[in-house]
């Protein structure tokens, strides 16, 4: 007879289906990431447990509170895209002072690998995933709104510099899953390979929408179909 695994779903709001509404530039949930489709086609039970405005320390404790009362085969783990996000308003005011983001890489790393060990010592496999890629003048445009932009520029020196961090903590979730030996769904490249990523992201340029979440779904599926599972990257 075949077992169901169970699967928890730990993340922010790009697991959570938050999309800009086009018409109120309020955001909403709809999530169109089908993981109805996945649990039928690869019969697993799947929890999602994403919230918005998740950073890596609320997920942590998050995730513990939710071992305490049940637990999982598999536990999917998509964080980064508040962690290295900067308090803007800050910034406008005193360009000249030095920010950190919500949490500092170093502290980013540590905590994921703490997850990580937690959930092997209780026998659940981890799963990462990377972070899709933003637009960066649409960030800046839409989270610095009503801001002095002329100072954050200042800080920033370039509004490409906003890509090139959360890049970074991009590809410091691919190096945490090499030193742990932990499979990394590779969704910033599934964005990558399209033509048009512009076309993938709401108006703030970081939250993906309807087509973007469809190419979530779609990594997800490729992943699930792949019979190399035991591999550090999984590219799609």
């Amino acid at each position: 007879m075949k077992i169901m695994k169970k699967i928890g779903v730990f993340g922010d709001s790009i697991l959570k289906g938050i999309q800009m509404d086009p018409e109120t530039k309020k955001y909403v949930v709809r999530n169109n990431i089908d993981l109805d489709k996945i649990e039928n086609k690869h019969f697993v039970s799947i929890d999602n447990f994403s919230m918005f405005g998740c950073t890596i320390n609320k997920g942590y404790s998050m995730l513990q509170r939710r071992l305490e009362k049940r637990s999982f085969d598999i536990v999917l783990l998509e964080y980064g895209g508040n962690d290295c996000d900067f308090n803007w308003a800050n910034i406008a005011d005193s360009p000249n002072d030095n920010h950190i983001p919500n949490t500092p890489l170093s502290a980013f790393i540590d905590i994921y690998i703490k997850m990580i060990k937690e959930l092997r010592g209780k026998y659940i496999e981890p799963i990462l995933t990377t972070l899709p890629p933003l637009e960066p003048q649409r960030f800046f445009d839409w989270f610095c709104k009503g801001l002095n932009k002329d100072n954050v520029l200042k800080w920033l020196g370039t509004v490409n510099t906003i890509y090139r961090w959360q890049e970074k903590y991009s590809r410091a979730i691919e190096h945490i899953g090499f030193l742990t030996n932990t499979i990394v769904i590779d969704l910033r490249g599934a964005f990558l390979n399209q033509f048009r990523v512009d076309e993938l992201l709401c108006e703030d340029g970081v939250h993906p929408n309807t087509k973007g979440q469809n190419i979530i779904t779609e990594t997800f599926l490729n992943f699930s179909r792949k019979s190399c599972i035991n591999k550090n990257m999984v590219y799609v």
